[in-house]
């Protein structure tokens, strides 16, 4: 059965790495939904989060295929646990004075922010999981949508990890 699955890949933080890393998704014909890098815990280490979507065979050969990379030091499922997991995006919405209660509105109950005012935009800052931001962006599209931009999915297991 194909699902959606959260992996995290702690690497040497190198020139390359990433590039190795997502070249071996496209090379295997696998699609990569969401990614996001940064420095880890320690240092010289970065961790990735990737979202992709598979079965779990197609998860156990990707970590297989991770793991012979010189640079990967460690490769979770995150999806088999359970997990913490957010994304932020930008949306820039049209926004004339007589809508803004409006859209007021809808960022107070999505807990979101408006980040920046134009003269007839508004650019709303939302952080929460991917069903979250799909949720506000479809409400916030009958407004008009100028630009979105999401960073992808960052995650990590609840609780104590041993």
């Amino acid at each position: 059965m194909i699902t959606k699955h959260t992996i995290s890949i702690l690497v040497n933080n190198q020139p390359g790495v990433l590039q190795r890393v997502s070249g071996l998704f496209g090379r295997r014909g696998y699609n990569i939904e969401s990614i996001t890098v940064g420095e880890s815990e320690e240092i010289g280490l970065s961790r990735m989060v990737i979202v992709t979507n598979g079965d779990d065979n197609t998860l156990e050969q990707i970590s297989k295929q991770l793991y012979k990379l010189v640079d990967v030091i460690k490769v979770i499922d995150l999806s088999k646990n359970p997990m913490v997991a957010r994304e932020l995006a930008l949306i820039k919405v049209n926004a004339e004075p007589s809508q803004r209660p409006e859209i007021l509105g809808i960022v107070d109950t999505f807990r979101a922010a408006v980040v920046d005012i134009g003269p007839s935009s508004l650019i709303v800052q939302t952080i929460g999981d991917s069903d979250k931001i799909d949720a506000m962006i479809e409400l916030l599209r009958s407004y008009g949508i100028r630009e979105l931009t999401r960073t992808g999915a960052t995650a990590m297991i609840r609780g104590a990890i041993k």
